[in-house]
């Protein structure tokens, strides 16, 4: 299904993570489609570089897309994209935090962090933070920070043992756990950025046959995935609703919201606890190092 048209980004630049397949790539040829300047973010050097050249394919009145490289799970690797994208670009009209993984077997990161922690919140959680100027200077700037329904069932450990102690974990008590963190650390972005001119908002993008599925993903995620696969949309409409909140004008007047179909949603209570996203603020900035 053809994602619907939307107004013109020329003179935008947006930054999409997770941008060589599924939902990021459908975001970033649909922004640049309409005129943005797209800064694509990607794991390995080949994909990275054959997403941009499809988005240059698919958009060739736009502006020439760019590429950066970074491996999400480490915050020393976030801090070194951030530090290019500064030094590439003044201002950051849209950033598009969309890379996740599902995760496997406890995988801990070299930092020290749960794998699917690291990748799906405390990524964007130091990303955001510290594109914060560029976001500033371009005024009217977007954050939109691809969630999930999965959140209904996450909760925020107040500790990193917790998170890595192989006797209570689950893969898919660890992903929830990161969609709930996606949208409680929206909410206190928007609470915080409310005099800028800078919105953020969350969103579920559907359940979406997307390569979200690993080798490494548990076997009881990959029997629910494939018993759920012939309910599942494609990524054209699992992207409408992060094109959506990008680039339609009315979306540009809503912050602290979580999305579904492009229009506001209900999410559950604990995604809505102002003392829980304060919390994760805390913890987040603790273990990044960024406040």
């Amino acid at each position: 299904m053809a994602i619907p048209a939307s107004p013109s980004l020329l003179g935008k630049t947006v930054l999409v993570t997770g941008a060589t397949a599924g939902i990021g790539l459908v975001t970033a040829r649909e922004l640049a489609r309409r005129g943005a300047r797209v800064v694509l973010v990607g794991r390995h050097i080949e994909k990275t570089e054959h997403a941009r050249q499809a988005v240059q394919a698919a958009a060739p009145d736009a502006p020439e897309p760019e590429a950066l490289l970074c491996d999400l799970s480490l915050i020393a690797n976030v801090r070194d994209l951030a530090a290019e994208f500064g030094r590439r670009f003044d201002k950051l009209d849209v950033l598009v935090n969309n890379a996740g993984i599902m995760p496997g077997p406890l995988t801990i990161t070299r930092e020290g962090h749960e794998m699917s922690w690291a990748t799906n919140h405390l990524a964007p959680f130091a990303l955001t933070n510290l594109l914060i100027p560029q976001l500033v200077e371009a005024g009217n700037a977007r954050v939109v920070t691809v969630a999930s329904e999965a959140h209904w069932l996450g909760q925020i450990e107040s500790s990193q043992e917790a998170r890595n102690d192989p006797e209570k974990y689950s893969s898919f008590t660890a992903y929830c756990d990161s969609k709930l963190a996606n949208i409680l650390f929206t909410n206190e972005l928007a609470h915080r950025l409310e005099f800028t001119g800078v919105t953020a908002n969350s969103l579920h993008p559907g359940i979406v046959d997307t390569t979200l599925i690993n080798p490494n993903t548990s076997t009881f995620m990959k029997t629910m995935w494939w018993l759920a696969r012939p309910f599942m949309i494609d990524v054209e409409r699992g992207a409408q609703t992060t094109v959506f909140l990008a680039s339609a004008p009315e979306a540009g007047r809503i912050s602290g919201r979580y999305f579904k179909g492009s229009r506001p949603a209900r999410c559950s209570s604990r995604a809505q606890s102002r003392a829980d996203a304060s919390r994760l603020w805390r913890i987040s900035a603790d273990e990044t190092g960024i406040e």
